[in-house]
């Protein structure tokens, strides 16, 4: 069973990149840069409520005075206004940040599936749901009246980004592809020149990775995914002290290109921006030396914590199940160089 099959039924020019050499084993301790503002980032909740819950706990211990929660999308399995009820009940439920950034993700968009919660019926899609109560529902829950918003995380800028349309209600031939809007992309222009003007380290939080970038972009499952990449890699491309997260694959955080550094040829930088996977809560994928993908099975969850200091940022791959760390990886800021 492929990776949608799997969903449905459970309800729920390119630039070089290199992949930055990371320790197999990450251990926090204090910081040798000095004062950080420690935050963390999680993706791909869809419905497993359970694991949620249990990354919130993990969270409490290894940080317990985290200065936000940013969750990079598929916040629930289909979108429904009752399953961000359940999303906020679990959160109320469980010690968390204070502030969370919510980026939008395509599971936000699966109401229109289904005829009732119950069944499944893609073939009379939309079922009489509109593009906009989807977009609604995630105003209501996200409470914000955009898909980008800017945060800050105990003075640490953090932006999310997500689509304006729903590919399938413009197009017929598409289904979950990203459009962003002019007035989203000025308003991303000016916030990362802002931010670069004050040579603060921003991180941007987007559901859907860009191509040729972290684990499973290289794979046909995830190489158009964005209808305007090249701009946006345009956009991020200019500054070095972006970091850019994202979700959607659920590709294993063990894996060596979790994090990579992207240049985009003609944007000045030749240093790149940073690219970071951010796991997955809910079931991780691997490639299946086929072109596709292929479910790990068992237990899975996964998720980062981040460390922002006036000289570097850390970032840490943790795996909640098991309490343990995975990966750790330090990027020197512009100033430190």
């Amino acid at each position: 069973m492929d990776r949608r099959s799997f969903m449905l039924a459970t309800g729920g020019a390119v630039a070089a990149t290199t992949a930055l050499g990371v320790p197999a084993e990450a251990t926090p301790g204090r910081d040798p840069f000095g004062l950080a503002v420690r935050f963390n980032i999680i993706s791909d909740i869809q419905g497993d409520l359970a694991d949620f819950g249990k990354a919130l706990d993990d969270i409490n211990v290894t940080n317990p005075r985290s200065a936000g929660l940013g969750v990079a999308g598929d916040i629930t399995p289909r979108g429904y206004d009752f399953e961000y009820a359940q999303v906020r009940s679990t959160l109320d439920k469980h010690p968390h940040p204070r502030k969370v950034a919510w980026a939008i993700g395509n599971h936000e968009f699966y109401v229109p599936k289904w005829r009732d919660p119950d069944t499944l019926a893609q073939e009379t899609w939309p079922n009489g749901t509109t593009e906009e109560s989807l977009f609604r529902s995630f105003y209501k829950f996200a409470r914000r009246n955009t898909v980008y918003s800017e945060t800050s995380f105990d003075g640490v800028p953090v932006l999310c980004l997500g689509t304006e349309r729903y590919a399938k209600y413009h197009d017929p031939k598409l289904w979950d592809e990203v459009w962003i809007s002019d007035r989203q992309f000025t308003w991303l222009e000016q916030r990362l020149a802002y931010w670069d003007r004050w040579r603060k380290p921003v991180m941007v939080l987007t559901h859907h990775p860009l191509p040729n970038t972290v684990s499973g972009t290289r794979n046909k499952l995830y190489l158009n995914d964005y209808l305007q990449a090249d701009r946006l890699l345009s956009v991020l491309g200019k500054y070095r002290d972006v970091f850019l997260f994202s979700g959607h694959t659920h590709w294993d955080l063990t894996l060596s290109d979790w994090v990579t550094r992207r240049v985009v040829p003609g944007s000045g930088n030749l240093e790149g921006f940073t690219v970071v996977n951010t796991g997955a809560v809910q079931t991780g994928w691997v490639d299946d030396g086929k072109g596709g993908e292929v479910s790990l099975g068992g237990s899975f969850n996964q998720g980062l914590q981040v460390e922002v200091s006036h000289r570097a940022v850390v970032i840490k791959a943790r795996d909640f199940t098991t309490g343990t760390w995975l990966k750790q990886i330090t990027v020197p800021l512009r100033d430190s160089l």
